[in-house]
């Protein structure tokens, strides 16, 4: 259910006439886009979000760090630190280079964000930064702390029950809900996630069983949030995350960044004019990609590639870049369904501020099927014992997209990379998958042995 007007029919046929790949993609195929707007030599610093506001977001997470260490155990071992590994996962890449065939394909590693701690998924990073941020500011304005303090001390009941004055809203597919669930209802605010029907039902009972009201509906995720936003506005003291045009969620994905240089230095991976990096995100909405993308193009700037990577019913960011629309364009205009089993990707509408503000970063966008979401899941479990849900493995196909398709050589010839790709490094951005019950995950990987 959409609650904007659609596209005017002659509209609909004009992008489709002026851009075969789009007309490709509303078929539901497969397809792999190379970013016209594309500039490496586009810098970062002349937007409003910087280096410094990347640090500041780190530097805020870092100051939580003994509150999380206290009320969420599993984060002890990296000192309230929410992170995730860095693998190599040389046994994948051998299979899936063995069935793709494919020739120098660089050094491949799996970033496990389906593995950071508190909720299992990439919106651990944006979802739990806006939440505690809104909490110290409301904790500095009411002076229950300054910045000198120990943050340990929102753990105690002068804090909880403070907080229990105040309520937060999302809406979501699934992820983003978990993770400001669990956080927000932790700390002792009144929290309400607006789901979807998209949402794996298992994470709204994980959600009620946290404290945390679960609001379904029988329709997609832009109304999941429209119904969000009039929540909040209806309560002066409700404060909405807004996944499709949040600076705040932005900056804590772009915190990745920063960790993830650290960790290829510590594995002595080098990312320079020889040494290209690649990194394949899956993309719903576009914030936590889009963070991600952009705190690594700041810092390794035309040396890191960033693709999107989306399920063939649900391409809203690749539709809403393409024909420049944005947030005015949906799947559903071009004959698509948003139905897949990448319940995390499942989105309509895109965030017109990501797309807007990532045209000149982003190299480009494939879409992937359910079914080979499936295959890789299996190959993965089989080959590295890694579990992961879909949405984590719209990533995995990147390699082989791009020295495979006649779209992703041209890109590497425009920029001069063929001669580098020998010496270049893979990163597939796992997005989500720790928290999936054993018996789904089961059914995830027989799904894979019948694709």
């Amino acid at each position: 259910m959409e609650t904007r007007k659609p596209l005017k029919e002659e509209t609909i046929q004009h992008y489709l006439n002026k851009y075969p790949l789009l007309s490709k993609a509303s078929d539901g195929e497969e397809v792999f886009w190379s970013n016209p707007g594309y500039t490496p030599e586009h810098r970062p610093e002349t937007e409003a979000l910087t280096l410094t506001d990347i640090k500041e977001a780190e530097e805020r997470l870092h100051r939580f760090a003994p509150y999380l260490s206290v009320v969420f155990p599993e984060t002890r071992p990296t000192n309230g630190i929410i992170e995730s590994p860095l693998l190599e996962i040389p046994d994948f890449q051998m299979a899936i280079t063995d069935i793709e065939d494919l020739s120098h394909p660089g050094k491949w590693l799996l970033k496990c964000d389906s593995h950071l701690p508190i909720s299992g998924s990439i919106k651990a990073r944006g979802g739990i930064y806006e939440v505690l941020k809104h909490a110290e500011e409301l904790a500095l304005q009411n002076q229950l702390i300054t910045r000198d303090e120990n943050y340990a001390k929102f753990a105690e009941e002068p804090f909880t029950q403070f907080f229990s004055q105040y309520s937060i809203a999302v809406g979501s597919t699934g992820n983003l809900g978990m993770s400001i669930g669990i956080m927000s209802a932790k700390l002792g605010f009144n929290v309400t996630v607006h789901m979807s029907s998209d949402a794996q039902e298992w994470k709204k009972n994980l959600l009620r069983s946290k404290g945390v009201e679960v609001i379904e509906y029988h329709a997609d995720y832009s109304l999941a949030v429209e119904e969000g936003r009039k929540q909040a506005e209806l309560d002066e003291r409700c404060y909405f995350i807004d996944d499709e045009n949040s600076t705040t969620l932005f900056l804590g994905y772009s915190v990745a960044a920063l960790r993830l240089k650290k960790q290829l230095e510590e594995q002595g991976i080098p990312v320079d004019q020889d040494h290209p990096l690649f990194v394949y995100l899956p993309c719903g909405v576009g914030g936590g990609p889009g963070g991600v993308g952009y705190g690594l193009k700041v810092l390794f700037k035309e040396n890191v590639h960033c693709f999107f990577a989306e399920p063939v019913q649900s391409p809203c960011m690749l539709i809403g870049m393409m024909t420049g629309l944005h947030e005015e364009v949906s799947v559903f205009d071009f004959g698509l369904t948003n139905d897949t089993a990448a319940d995390g990707l499942a989105v309509g509408r895109p965030s017109g501020f990501v797309g807007k503000f990532m045209e000149p970063y982003l190299s480009g966008i494939y879409t992937i099927t359910d079914g080979e979401l499936f295959r890789l899941l299996r190959h993965i479990s089989d080959s590295e014992k890694q579990s992961l849900e879909p949405s984590a493995l719209a990533g995995a196909a990147g390699p082989s997209r791009l020295l495979k398709t006649t779209e992703g050589a041209g890109y590497l010839n425009k920029h001069h990379l063929v001669e580098k790709i020998e010496k270049a490094t893979h990163i597939l951005w796992a997005t989500g998958g720790s928290m999936v019950p054993d018996e789904v995950m089961a059914n995830y990987y027989q799904m894979g042995s019948r694709s």
